[in-house]
């Protein structure tokens, strides 16, 4: 037993000057020192020795696994100091090579002109106010007299999250919404992203800006309307533009009207971005009807005004002559650096 202890003790220490990695001398620990290692079953078969001996044997055994851990111990440590200097010669920094440029981002053009838009209405007088994205069906739809079977109000336009609560698909419920928190005189506008049922195009998204605005006051006409939509573009667009009104229909306003401005590119004269006509579609405006004031507690006999609304997304695809709305919301640097 004492000769077999000994040719243990020796193999291992032998195995153990040649080792390098961390994972070849966990490998030795287990072969020798292990539940299942050479020293320990020895150990287990003390029964077979005599009475006399086994003090002896498991002196003996005990100074084996004692050498073998200590020299394990140090084999492990200077593996360990040899490792941390490899990592960190690996990880030495020359500090004599050129330094990384920081790329510096560009504002995006639909914030440059969201910006340019509440700047003009703010030096008109009007407040900014913002309301939720995640809307309830009576300010989205009902608050706004559209009745419950208009096209509009269909799952191919609106993303419904359940009976009673949509995402908003205009900014017009932040109209209602100041109305019915505030009393008359009431002069705003409600810039933010609202959302549509639409397939992705060059036009279309089902994620865009909007922005509408309103007034509301004793005796406002379609005259203050018109008035204040010429100066908004003129100051948008040059003072050269001249801007006409069409007939049309929301179920928001009465009457209603869309308004059209000479084209800046081509200043009326016809080109690719007016398509020809020297005239763009700039926004859809009205009269309030009677009905959304008497929604909101506001006495249409008493108090008159107008709203008008914007698809930002369009202003500035015409101010600076993009042709993909995809463009505005896929992020390439290449894009933005240009503004």
């Amino acid at each position: 037993m004492k000769e077999k202890l000994k040719e243990i003790q020796e193999a291992a220490l032998k195995k153990l000057e040649s080792v390098s990695k961390s994972s070849e001398l966990e490998e030795i620990r287990v072969k020798f020192l292990g539940k299942k290692g050479e020293l320990t079953t020895i150990l287990r078969g003390m029964g077979s020795v005599s009475p006399e001996e086994r003090p002896l044997i498991g002196k003996l055994v005990n100074e084996a696994k004692s050498i073998l851990e200590d020299k394990i111990e140090q084999i492990a440590s200077d593996i360990k100091q040899k490792e941390k200097q490899s990592k960190l010669s690996s990880e030495v920094i020359d500090i004599s090579l050129p330094g990384k440029k920081k790329v510096i981002g560009k504002r995006h053009p639909l914030d440059l002109t969201l910006e340019s838009m509440k700047e003009i209405f703010i030096s008109m007088g009007f407040t900014v106010e913002e309301g939720p994205e995640v809307e309830l069906d009576h300010y989205n739809f009902e608050a706004l007299n559209i009745p419950k079977d208009h096209p509009a109000r269909s799952e191919q336009d609106t993303f419904y999250i359940n009976d009673n609560i949509v995402l908003r698909t205009q900014t017009s419920p932040v109209q209602i919404r100041t109305m019915e928190k505030q009393e008359p005189p009431i002069k705003m506008i409600s810039p933010g992203k609202v959302y549509r049922s639409d397939a992705v195009d060059a036009t279309h998204s089902p994620i865009f800006y909007q922005m509408e605005g309103l007034v509301i006051d004793k005796g406002v006409t379609f005259a203050d309307l018109k008035g204040t939509l010429e100066l908004f573009a003129k100051k948008m667009f040059g003072d050269k533009v001249v801007t006409k009104f069409r007939p049309h229909h929301f179920p928001f306003t009465e009457p209603s009207a869309e308004m059209d401005a000479t084209c800046f590119v081509c200043g009326g004269e016809g080109c690719k971005v007016c398509k020809g006509s020297g005239w763009i579609e700039v926004l859809g405006c009205g009269m309030v009807h009677p009905n959304v004031l008497r929604n909101c507690g506001i006495d249409p006999e008493v108090y008159s005004g107008f709203a008008f609304g914007f698809g930002v997304d369009r202003m500035v695809m015409l101010k600076y002559g993009i042709d993909d709305i995809r463009l505005l919301y896929e992020s390439d640097m290449r894009f933005l650096n240009q503004f």
